[in-house]
């Protein structure tokens, strides 16, 4: 006796499979433009292209290209990736599309950081002396990772989003007008902050390259390590717990997560807007996926957006040369704005 014919799953294996596959192809294509902005990169400069063609003749254009627009290309890839994967870090913790990587008022913490050790340099030799061990990127760094650690102990840990993430504007607040009274009282730092201020990939040498590098390897490793924590808050923190996730734990350490990359990145190029807040965007414009994924591609992302930033502040008005931190937000905002537009419509 003939029964009715169950449907055949097999039809649906190849969409399937072509769903999976997307984020491989975006991975390999952003790959790929990274490489080609990368060979593009060396080319960028007040001499153009001669010093690339002449790099092997002349010692003068290869110093040229392998001191100066070789590491400052490769570190403008790593600061955008550590942006990136901290913007696809910040939304998922905080469940808003909205959250950048500079939320935890580490922006602030890093800015105070930079005012005090500018100040510090003429206030007293005792003052000198530490301020040139430590470093402006020491000092960058430092005040980033005490600006989370205040914004830890206001919020009383990190149960309550919502508490964290008020605690976070209020401590970048507080934080801006103590940076602002230290300018003010020391007008001679003005200049100096102001590249601070508007970010810079300028003075980034191998070095700084090499440390944003391993430190950002070791934070995409954390964060996808803890994707599924991210994927489980997507869904409300009810479903997350029903999921047998311990929250608080794995929620602090994606704040050590978010903070570590965020305060490397800003201590070596300064502040720069828009990356780790359009990457994210930009991503799932492209591809619907998980957090697994997601943060891999937000790194990606977000080097290939500052590489490309970097090398039109190179080349639009060159020899001149634009702050590459003006230019992210000019085009991130234009981007979001076209965005909130496009969802409006």
């Amino acid at each position: 006796m003939n029964g009715p014919t169950l449907p055949q799953p097999q039809k649906s294996v190849p969409v399937e499979r072509a769903t999976s596959a997307r984020p491989l192809w975006l991975a390999l294509g952003l790959v790929w433009g990274g490489a080609v902005l990368a060979v593009l990169g060396l080319g960028v400069g007040s001499t153009g292209l001669e010093s690339v063609w002449r790099m092997l003749e002349d010692p003068v254009a290869a110093q040229i290209v392998w001191d100066i627009r070789a590491p400052r290309t490769a570190g403008a890839f790593a600061a955008g990736a550590l942006l990136g994967l901290a913007g696809a870090v910040a939304q998922g913790l905080f469940r808003n599309p909205l959250a950048d990587p500079f939320l935890l008022g580490s922006a602030s913490g890093a800015s105070l950081g930079v005012a005090l050790a500018l100040a510090g340099l003429g206030v007293s030799p005792f003052a000198t002396e530490w301020v040139v061990r430590l470093g402006l990127t020491g000092a960058a760094f430092v005040g980033a990772v005490l600006a989370v650690l205040l914004t830890l102990a206001l919020a009383r840990g990190v149960q309550h989003t919502l508490r964290l993430l008020l605690a976070g504007v209020v401590v970048g607040v507080v934080l801006g007008a103590f940076t602002s009274l230290v300018t003010l009282t020391t007008p001679e730092i003005l200049q100096a902050m102001q590249a601070f201020m508007l970010g810079s990939t300028g003075f980034v040498g191998w070095v700084s390259f090499g440390l944003m590098a391993g430190i950002g390897l070791v934070c995409l490793l954390l964060a996808w390590g803890l994707s599924r924590v991210l994927d489980g808050l997507a869904l409300g923190e009810a479903t997350a717990l029903s999921l047998g996730l311990p929250l608080g734990p794995l929620r602090a350490a994606l704040v050590g997560v978010l903070a570590l990359a965020t305060g490397t990145a800003v201590a070596q190029t300064g502040l720069i807007a828009f990356v780790g807040l359009a990457a994210p965007h930009l991503v799932r414009a492209v591809v619907k996926t998980t957090h697994a994924w997601l943060v891999l591609l937000a790194s990606l992302m977000g080097g290939v957006l500052l590489m490309l930033a970097d090398m039109l502040a190179r080349g639009l008005l060159a020899p001149q040369e634009l702050p590459v931190g003006v230019l992210t937000a000019v085009l991130g905002g234009g981007y979001l704005l076209w965005l909130m537009r496009k969802r409006v419509g």
